[in-house]
Formats: C-alpha cells, structure tokens, sequence
C-alpha cells in the first residue's frame, strides 16, 4: 500500500536520489530547474509517496512563480515515480492530491514542462500558455497549463519567473 504525504526533511536524500535515477544526473541544467534554483517549494505543496516500510517511492512539488501578466501561478515539477513501482497509479495519484491540495490552497493556474499525452488526462493543455514563454530552452508541445481558476490563463502573455520563499531565507530562520 501507498501512502501520499506532505514532504519531511528526511524525505529530501532520498527525493534527490530518485530524481536523479528517474531524470539523470543534467536535470539541474532544464530550464524548469533553473526557475526552481534557490528557491523552496509553494508552502504545503510538496508531497512524498511511501511504501508501507516508509520508503520514498514517488514525490511532486509546486513552485511559485510569475506567469507573465497572468500573475502568480505554480510550476509542477519534477513528478517521479521510483522505477520499481511505475505503472501502479503512484504518479496519477500524487497527480490528483497535488492538484486538490492547490485548488483547495486557491492557487489559481499550474503549468509545466513535460509529457502531454500524460498529463492531458488531468487537464492540462498546451493552448493556455502559447504565449508564456520560459527563460530558457523548451520544448513548446511539452509546455502545458491548467487553470484552477477558470480564465485564469485567459490572455497570459510574457515571461514565466521564480518567485517565492528563497532558501537561503529557510536556512536562516532555523
């Protein structure tokens, strides 16, 4: 069985290591992680998949960031599924608590860079961010959006920049 939780510190070595079994040792160099750089995941948005020994087996967190004139709107990623448990509905899951957690939360859009067909079955598309663009290379069919907030994206046109809590602030106040 597999419980989602919100992320705990002891999570994090982990979480690095699954990203890198499941992205490869360049995910740091993609232009997602490059927004994400410094920055602490959008507060109650980071989530852990465990096994019923407690091991980390999937994880997905939201970022805060500007989408353009659209305002705030959260960056989803990295989603990762430990390669021993794919094809179960970990991902899906973590999906759809991430999701529910950021509408309840009254986030207003999410996007991301990834698989379409994949994240189409949640909502996602690519027609509300046309004209968002990121500061770095992408590949446009796997830049998605959804709106939580209906027309939230409506007209969204510039730039899409971290914002949020920095780490460096996280370290100081402990």
């Amino acid at each position: 069985m597999t419980m989602i939780r919100t992320e705990i510190a002891e999570d994090v070595p982990a979480r690095e290591r699954l990203l890198d079994r499941a992205f490869g040792k360049t995910r740091r160099r993609k232009t997602s992680e490059r927004i994400r750089a410094g920055r602490l995941p959008s507060e109650g948005l980071a989530f852990s998949a465990v096994d019923a020994k407690g091991r980390l087996v999937g994880t997905i967190r939201l970022w805060d960031v500007v989408a353009g004139s659209a305002g705030h709107a959260l960056l989803l990623g990295p989603l990762a599924v430990d390669c021993k448990q794919q094809g179960k509905g970990i991902g899906a899951a973590l999906m759809r608590h991430a999701m529910a957690e950021a509408k309840m939360l009254g986030h207003a859009a999410i996007i991301l860079v990834g698989d379409a067909p994949y994240y189409a079955r949640f909502g996602f598309t690519g027609g509300l961010v046309a004209d968002l663009h990121l500061p770095g290379p992408v590949d446009r069919a796997r830049f998605l959006g959804i709106e939580m907030i209906p027309g939230a994206l409506d007209g969204a046109e510039g730039l899409v920049a971290g914002c949020g809590r920095l780490e460096a602030l996280q370290q100081e106040a402990a």
